[in-house]
């Protein structure tokens, strides 16, 4: 195991088939919406995965502990996190199931090949030009902003390596909503689940979780929401439940 880890990075564990990840703090770690979209996402028996920016690869790596999906891929653009996610795939010997692969996700299509996948998965940037930025180089700045990619090119990339009739899951934030919709609709992808996640019974959402169907007719059902807090430190049972507690 020493050799898989580098100065400043950790091992965590993801409560769920003894699985491990590998994270390093200065750098980047995943968060609650990661592996609530891992809980929401539908992934069928037999089924090819494809999450686009997969940063620590923790969507891949759970979705092969969740799912009966066949096959989970990874793409990430930053060389050394990339890395780094191949290092957790090796270390929790699954690599016959998850490949992490360095790459733009706005050649996702092309690196892949059009329809290729039933289902692709993102954890996109959430903030955009009009965000403060102070360091567009630094790799948390990289996920949490539109310094490389933008919501144009996740859902663009997202519908062209989709199979007819495949599904395309995200999360993000419900402020951008309505522009995800008119994305979505002008790339053939139709929404068809969604659910708001709420802090706490009484809170704003400060999250949406959103699948769609590439090519499907106009229908989405609107699914319970999702609490996270019962009151401070206390998760409810739903997300004790995703986490594997």
């Amino acid at each position: 195991m020493s050799n898989l880890l580098r100065e400043g990075e950790r091992l965590d564990d993801l409560q769920r088939s003894n699985l491990q990840i590998i994270q390093n703090p200065a750098k980047f770690c995943f968060g609650m919406d990661a592996v609530l979209l891992s809980g929401f996402v539908t992934v069928k028996k037999g089924e090819n995965v494809l999450d686009l920016g997969t940063g620590t690869g923790i969507i891949p790596i759970l979705l092969s502990a969740k799912t009966q999906g066949s096959h989970f891929t990874g793409l990430e653009i930053q060389e050394e996190m990339a890395e780094m996610a191949d290092r957790s795939v090796r270390l929790n010997k699954i690599t016959d199931r998850v490949e992490i692969c360095q790459g733009d996700l706005k050649e996702a299509s092309a690196i892949f090949g059009a329809s290729s996948f039933d289902v692709v998965t993102c954890n996109p940037p959430y903030m955009n030009q009009n965000h403060g930025l102070k360091n567009p180089d630094d790799a948390k700045a990289i996920a949490r902003h539109e310094v490389l990619c933008t919501l144009e090119d996740v859902i663009r990339e997202s519908a062209r390596c989709l199979k007819p009739g495949g599904r395309f899951a995200m999360v993000h934030r419900p402020h951008r909503l309505a522009e995800m919709m008119r994305l979505m609709a002008a790339y053939s992808l139709e929404p068809k689940r969604i659910r708001m996640v709420h802090p706490y019974v009484e809170s704003e959402a400060n999250m949406v979780l959103l699948e769609a169907s590439r090519g499907g007719n106009p229908w989405m059902k609107a699914e319970p929401p999702v609490i996270v807090f019962e009151k401070p430190g206390v998760y409810t049972r739903e997300i004790r439940k995703v986490y594997g507690y």
